[in-house]
């Protein structure tokens, strides 16, 4: 199948950029215009894959994110001043470009650049959320702010499809808004029974697929929005995040499809390659408006620029807009390879930002900080360690189970130090000493005073928390003793070479004490 060939060349580039450590992504984007260069197309298996993706990615996001969050005024206000003032800004300078005789802005109207400047406004969520996943960065409030506005951004788009398409919700959309709440104890019930082999993916299947995508078509909704409708359903069951995680490798895969068809979609010129990189000059433009609009509602420096670099790309969203926009005859077909090459480069650029956010804001801490306002958000203050001797990072199941064996020995002086705030709530409830923060962030190391801490332990999910974490550590001048877990003796040498005194390999160890016990047990 030509498929295959697809996603062999997706993986040969996805390899290829992964040495340099940026995210394979890029090498699946690369690989969609090599594709296209030697005078492949997109296939109709290849499109389904794609949207089978982004069903997945959204219905995935809908599982991790709580309804209450997008009422909080630092998401909807930010992310509605942006995408209004992005849309007004990137009209008037196209309008401008057309009045020099540019290339593909001169046929331009009024109506039609607001189009191009509303396609612009987006951030793609796609990107968004695979970096944050590789970097372990989904719990952390600069990710929940990032999701929140481009969870808002989303309502904005169906919005304007169900506007630009004149597709109109049927009486069926409010018995789905009805029904839905009252008939959620039974989902929770069924989510119950379908345990935790292969019945929970196709659980997650048929909910994202039929019961949010299709019925919601059916509804007069757009599909992709029911599919994080009924993920948001489920957020609040407690085998949400095991759900989530049955079905990453299944969205992986077709997210490769997604990044693929971009390149083997775009047909390429010089005027094309040309209007996109002007396009592309304005991309600082609209990280600084991110910046300065979070900031502006009482978010530390370091949030907002860490949301801004997330965000700090051009959104699959506006291919969607300009591909309609074409298909109504309003827009050039030209402008959809435009927005193709645009997209593709802003990820380009977004992910060395992304991996390198914290020495960037490191050396610009000073000159950000002025934007700061006074006052911070009670989610952002420091919490003191209060004479903690030892501090586990990562409160899930390795961590909490680390914290129980040490407070036995040492009452009192354990501390754990968590990013995810209904984490640290379920910790307090049971009497552990948990604190919000992340050990990524250097103004936390900072703001401490960790010279009664004797030792340090790194028990979070991601090798990469772990090993950022120490690097803010060592840079603090801690002189204790370092202990971290490790999934693969590659990530253990990695970070012994580091200067950890101490790695246990999870895998490994665990067969170990589950021998010991066994062994206990029979002796």
């Amino acid at each position: 199948m030509l498929e295959l060939v697809f996603f062999g060349c997706a993986f040969c580039c996805g390899l290829v950029v992964s040495q340099f450590r940026l995210p394979p992504l890029i090498g699946f984007l690369a690989a969609g215009f090599i594709l296209h260069s030697l005078g492949y197309q997109s296939t109709a298996a290849l499109e389904h894959a794609s949207a089978l993706g982004v069903t997945l990615l959204l219905f995935s996001i809908g599982l991790k994110l709580q309804l209450k969050s997008l009422t909080k005024l630092y998401v909807w206000a930010p992310a509605s001043l942006h995408i209004m003032l992005c849309t007004v800004i990137f009209s008037a300078l196209m309008l401008l470009l057309g009045r020099f005789s540019l290339p593909l802005f001169t046929d331009l109207s009024l109506e039609t650049s607001m189009l191009i400047g509303f396609s612009f406004s987006f951030s793609s969520t796609v990107f968004a959320v695979k970096v944050l996943e590789q970097r372990g960065e989904m719990a952390s409030f600069h990710a929940k702010l990032s999701i929140g506005i481009l969870v808002m951004q989303d309502i904005f788009a169906v919005i304007f499809l169900a506007v630009s398409t004149g597709k109109t919700p049927n009486i069926w959309a409010f018995a789905l808004l009805i029904v839905l709440p009252l008939i959620r104890p039974l989902l929770f019930k069924i989510l119950d029974r379908s345990k935790h082999g292969e019945l929970l993916p196709l659980f997650g299947f048929f909910f994202a697929l039929l019961a949010g995508y299709q019925l919601f078509e059916f509804a007069g909704l757009k599909g992709d929005l029911g599919a994080l409708i009924i993920g948001m359903l489920f957020a609040p069951h407690k085998k949400a995040g095991e759900l989530a995680k049955s079905l990453l490798s299944f969205k992986d895969i077709m997210l490769v499809g997604f990044f693929l068809t971009i390149g083997l979609n775009a047909e390429l010129s010089t005027e094309v390659v040309f209007t996109a990189m002007l396009l592309v000059a304005l991309l600082p433009l609209k990280m600084l408006l991110y910046y300065f609009f979070t900031a502006s509602f009482r978010l530390r420096a370091r949030t907002s620029l860490l949301n801004a670099f997330t965000l700090a790309n051009y959104s699959e969203f506006g291919l969607i807009v300009c591909a309609l926009a074409a298909t109504n005859g309003w827009l050039s077909s030209q402008w959809l390879a435009v927005m193709g090459i645009a997209v593709s480069i802003t990820f380009i650029i977004a992910s060395p930002l992304n991996a390198h956010s914290n020495q960037i804001y490191v050396r610009f801490e000073g000159w950000l900080e002025k934007f700061e306002t006074k006052q911070r958000l009670s989610l952002e203050q420091q919490v003191p360690l209060q004479g903690a001797k030892i501090l586990i990072f990562g409160m899930g199941r390795v961590g909490a189970g680390a914290y129980e064996t040490l407070e036995q020995h040492f009452p009192g002086e354990v501390t754990g130090v968590d990013v995810s705030q209904e984490s640290i709530d379920r910790h307090c409830k049971r009497g552990r000493t948990v604190i919000l923060a992340d050990a990524t962030d250097p103004d936390f190391w900072q703001r401490i005073n960790h010279s009664k801490v004797q030792m340090v332990m790194l028990a979070m999910p991601k090798h990469i928390q772990n090993v950022l974490a120490l690097e803010q550590l060592k840079a603090s001048g801690f002189k204790g003793s370092v202990s971290a877990i490790a999934n693969y003796p590659d990530q253990q040498k990695e970070l012994q070479e580091l200067g950890v005194g101490s790695t246990y390999n999870f895998y490994l160890e665990a067969g170990r004490g589950f021998a010991e016990h066994v062994n206990e047990k029979i002796s």
